[in-house]
């Protein structure tokens, strides 16, 4: 039943004590909007209307029938908002496609395991006697391979399975491919940057196979609003004409948006309480008030911090109870973990969840009603897509607490123009030198590479070839490439997620029980000898990083600190590809090396953060190639700081800034980019400031930066110049 104006919601107190103490910096209310609701089209197959009786869906919204009959012409893209139907838009020109054609198979796309299980469970409960839907995943038992390949007319797997676990065996799938019709892609934004850069080329060497099995199935995306949703289809896809799906029929629930500021501590320094102290304190009232809430953070560690800080709150509050009926939810977790969390929200035994960004894609958790996001998530269709999974029970609040990050300071003095701000641009490079060859690498390997396969690779698909065969990869013979190795599996050395493929193991000694795993990138940082390691909201000390075995020993923690890795990073330009003066610098573009040495961490009190000591570590170098813009300055622009000690730090907070705002020009995350800041750059023996892609061959982030400079030192100057620091932050 939906609530009334006389009703008081759960998050009033919370709202109320906000207000009265400052940190509600500003709220506002987005009225509800009614749906647009037509008739299920009589040409639907009777079985299929019959199926969606049973589930009660009597009517479509307006896009989804629009959907349909787009999707039964060609390939389409929806891009309607959160909790809007999407599934049905792809699900029914599916199930129209199988029960017309028996031998019809459909291949689902998902990101996560999470979703491909949650899209079965609602496939499954259509109880349809034509529909066989089956998971292929890293999880599935090797011994229901075989019977899935040869019986399931809908395959639900990941853009990895894919790459690593079909395409390459695409023989024993040769029946599968021979009468592929469908390809669904759903939560399609999350493909930008690196990851959409490999999955466009995944996508590219499907086509290819499916072409030669004679198939050329149609292919329907979902995504969240994107400011460029058509570009998005046509890059991943390689393909031209796409119909865009875009206004959206389906009813939304009214939605209070609360902005909120933890309290100054320091206001000649500008320092601020916790945002995660903060976040765990809202989380705790909105779930001890009776409140189903989802609290989003996207650093993992952040996730287990704010779990256990709110676990403390609900006890020290008499909520003991409730301790059991929140939890976390990030990667890392073995799969029967994430399974068992997935199965406690769907049965509504959680009250509450903290959870990275693995949560704010459509899986269906329930009715929630408040969603809270933890600083601001690197894009503004990131934080609708989170904020979008509150109300579904006709209200919701939606709440953003501030970081001391200088973006999150800005949003907080400009309110309006924080939620008004358009959505991004997604952005990919499947042509990204590196990135390219190796896939072209997997593509030879699935069959010899040939003229024809400009059709679908692209046209400098045979530039990138011939540098193989240079570089004695490849082999040409008679026109076509081969791998120089047949034996060789390219694909394993290409992960599409991570620039490595190598992993730690997490092992709790005290139980010899392995409880998760951490790449290699992330190990030296978050895993090394004497770090905190948090995980499934408990702490463990790491009582070594065994390098030969790849693998941390942990031993459960119950201490009043924590810890935080210190790092030294460095640049070296490796190749000029674009420069020019402008606003008194010389500002280039180019490829460069980034060497990062983790050399020893602090230790920090848990109660205030302050930092108790530091241990030296002795851990190896990683380096990678990837993009980046630096500019120069010189004596005339530096004025009398030329010499000053003062310089460096003037340098870095620059960098920092510059960093700060670049998201707003480029759909992508802050953790997507690197800095290093300079007083003396020894190839350019100049101040120097260096903004980089954060992942080897990098994917056009910083090229954007690059390319509108001027608007990215405008965005950080008024960035600063509103700093309300008395001596610099």
């Amino acid at each position: 039943m939906a609530a009334t104006d006389e009703t008081v919601e759960p998050w009033e107190a919370l709202l109320a004590r906000g207000r009265a103490d400052g940190r509600l910096v500003h709220e506002t209310v987005v009225p509800p909007r009614p749906g647009r609701a037509v008739e299920i089209p009589a040409e639907l197959h009777p079985e299929v209307r019959a199926a969606l009786a049973r589930v009660g869906i009597h009517a479509l919204h307006a896009h989804q029938r629009e959907a349909l009959h787009a999707a039964i012409e060609g390939p389409i893209i929806v891009t309607t908002g959160t909790a809007s139907g999407k599934s049905l838009c792809f699900n029914l020109p599916t199930l129209q496609q199988l029960h017309v054609d028996p031998r019809a198979r459909a291949l689902y796309l998902y990101p996560t395991k999470a979703l491909a299980q949650d899209q079965a469970r609602a496939l499954a409960a259509l109880r349809l006697p034509r529909l066989r839907p089956a998971i292929y995943d890293g999880d599935t038992p090797h011994g229901e391979r075989s019977a899935i390949r040869r019986a399931a007319n809908v395959v639900l797997t990941n853009p990895d399975m894919l790459h690593v676990g079909i395409l390459p065996h695409h023989a024993a799938w040769g029946d599968f491919f021979a009468n592929l019709a469908v390809v669904v892609i759903d939560e399609a934004h999350v493909y930008r940057g690196v990851f959409g850069s490999h999955v466009a080329n995944v996508l590219r060497r499907l086509r290819r196979i499916a072409a030669a099995y004679g198939t050329e199935p149609r292919f329907l995306l979902a995504s969240a609003t994107v400011a460029n949703p058509l570009e998005l289809a046509q890059r991943l896809t390689g393909l031209e004409q796409i119909r865009l799906i875009a206004e959206d029929g389906a009813p939304a629930s009214q939605r209070r948006i609360a902005m909120w500021n933890p309290p100054l501590l320091d206001e000649t320094l500008g320092v601020r309480a916790s945002a995660l102290a903060e976040a765990a304190d809202v989380f705790a009232d909105l779930v001890a008030a009776g409140a189903r809430t989802i609290c989003f953070m996207k650093s993992r560690k952040g996730v287990e911090i704010i779990m256990r800080t709110a676990s403390a709150r609900l006890r020290q509050a008499g909520h003991d109870d409730l301790v059991d009926r929140i939890a976390p939810y990030r990667g890392g977790y073995t799969p029967a973990q994430r399974r068992e969390l997935e199965q406690r929200l769907m049965r509504g035994e959680l009250r509450g969840v903290v959870a990275t960004d693995a949560l704010e894609l459509g899986i269906d958790i329930g009715d929630l009603d408040a969603a809270v996001c933890v600083t601001y998530p690197g894009t503004v269709a990131s934080l609708r897509q989170m904020w979008g999974r509150a109300g579904r029970r006709g209200r919701g609040l939606a709440v953003y607490v501030a970081g001391e990050d200088a973006l999150d300071q800005f949003f907080c003095r400009h309110p309006d123009e924080f939620l008004g701000r358009p959505v991004e641009a997604a952005i990919l490079d499947h042509e990204s030198e590196q990135i390219h060859a190796a896939h072209l690498l997997c593509a030879a390997h699935e069959g010899p590479l040939a003229p024809a396969d400009a059709a679908v690779l692209g046209p400098s698909w045979r530039a990138h070839a011939e540098r193989l065969v240079s570089a004695g990869l490849l082999v040409e013979r008679r026109g076509r490439f081969q791998l120089r190795a047949p034996e060789e599996f390219p694909a394993a050395r290409v992960p599409l997620r991570s620039s490595t493929t190598d992993v730690f193991s997490l092992v709790d000694v005290s139980s010899g029980e392995v409880i998760g795993t951490v790449d290699a990138a992330r190990a030296f940082s978050t895993a090394h000898d004497g770090a905190i390691y948090l995980h499934m909201g408990r702490a463990y000390e790491v009582e070594q990083l065994d390098l030969h075995d790849r693998r941390a020993l942990l031993r459960p923690f119950d201490g009043d600190w924590f810890t935080q890795p210190r790092r030294e990073t460095m640049t070296a330009i490796e190749r000029l590809l674009d420069r020019r003066e402008t606003m008194g610098v010389t500002v280039s573009f180019g490829t460069v090396v980034v060497t990062d040495h983790v050399v020893g961490y602090q230790r920090k009190s848990l109660a205030d953060h302050e930092p108790i000591d530091f241990h030296a570590l002795d851990l190896p170098e990683t380096a990678f190639t990837t993009q980046a813009l630096w500019y120069e300055l010189d004596g005339p622009v530096l004025g009398p700081d030329a010499m000053s000690d003062r310089l460096l730090g003037a340098l870095h907070a620059a960098e920092h800034a510059q960093i700060a705002v670049l998201p707003l020009l480029a759909m992508c995350d802050r953790w997507d980019i690197g800095g290093l800041s300079t007083n003396a750059h020894p190839q350019t023996g100049r101040p120097t400031i260096f903004i980089y892609d954060g992942h080897p061959g990098g994917v056009g982030i910083t090229r954007q930066g690059f390319r509108a400079f001027e608007r990215l030192v405008r965005d950080a100057h008024r960035l600063i110049a509103e700093c309300r620091c008395e001596h610099g932050c």
